[in-house]
């Protein structure tokens, strides 16, 4: 069999026969790939301004996807006491919202933290580990990843739509 290149930044296509967690864990890290490679680069301005009626920036992806992040896997699988899982808008609302100081950098830091976090949480867990959810009853690990996979890969849609709006920029990578 001929030596096959793949772009490293592929990483669904370099879990393609792995297990059912790896291949979870390669979605749902390219889709966070993606929306950080359509914020890189960007003026604060540029990142910032709405290009759309609704809230959404891509500024106000990149927090609403943090918030989005610790609610699933740190305060609904490793709540520290006194934490519990939002069930409010303030993910889908205010969380599009920036805040006094927040820049680019500072969001794309706090979503890379966020996603650090998530991995180390996750990773401790079996896929059918089972937690109890305020509204859902009860979710599992994979499920959640799924859901993950899906709400991260939507949003990432909406980037490259704002990004190609914002300067002409397309595409996944």
């Amino acid at each position: 069999m001929a030596d096959i290149q793949i772009d490293p930044t592929l990483a669904p296509v370099l879990a393609r026969t792995g297990d059912e967690r790896a291949v979870l864990d390669a979605f749902l890290d390219f889709h966070r790939g993606i929306v950080l490679r359509k914020v890189r680069g960007l003026s604060d301005a540029d990142a910032s301004r709405r290009l759309v009626p609704s809230l959404t920036t891509l500024a106000g992806l990149l927090k609403h996807l943090a918030l989005v992040e610790e609610n699933w896997f740190p305060l609904l699988f490793a709540p520290e006491p006194g934490e519990v899982h939002r069930t409010d808008e303030k993910g889908t609302t205010e969380g599009f919202t920036l805040d006094a100081g927040e820049t680019v950098e500072t969001l794309i830091a706090a979503y890379e933290a966020a996603c650090a976090r998530s991995r180390e949480v996750a990773a401790r867990f079996d896929l059918d580990h089972v937690v109890p959810h305020p509204l859902l009853g009860e979710v599992s690990l994979r499920w959640v990843l799924v859901h993950m996979v899906e709400e991260t890969a939507r949003h990432a849609g909406h980037a490259d739509i704002l990004r190609e709006l914002t300067d002409g920029e397309t595409g996944a990578v």
